[in-house]
């Protein structure tokens, strides 16, 4: 079964059980409604929750993490440009000389 029709599956369900008169007056509850709530929000926390021990454990272990690793290869790539173009500028008033060419 692919995550298409799983989910399609659940989404029918989901209104089957919604249209039950007896759900419908489970969630008017705000008792009930408070607890789905805290469930809806629980991949969000845990998500962030794993992120923030992976980077502690990863400066624990003295890693690099993902952000950092990034950081990093932004830098280098500007770095590389700026030497490029320094190299540019250094090249140009060479091949002016060559061609006889005095800056004035």
């Amino acid at each position: 079964m692919s995550q298409g029709s799983l989910k399609k599956t659940l989404m029918k369900q989901g209104m089957k059980l919604m249209s039950d008169p007896r759900v419908l007056k489970l969630m008017q509850d705000e008792r009930v409604m408070k607890a789905v709530m805290q469930v809806m929000a629980v991949p969000g926390k845990l998500q962030s929750f794993t992120h923030d021990n992976v980077e502690k454990i990863a400066k624990a272990m003295a890693l690099a993490t993902e952000d950092e690793v990034r950081d990093l290869r932004r830098t280098v790539r500007r770095l590389e440009e700026q030497v490029a173009t320094l190299q540019r500028n250094e090249d140009e008033p060479r091949s002016n000389t060559k061609r006889g060419g005095s800056r004035s």
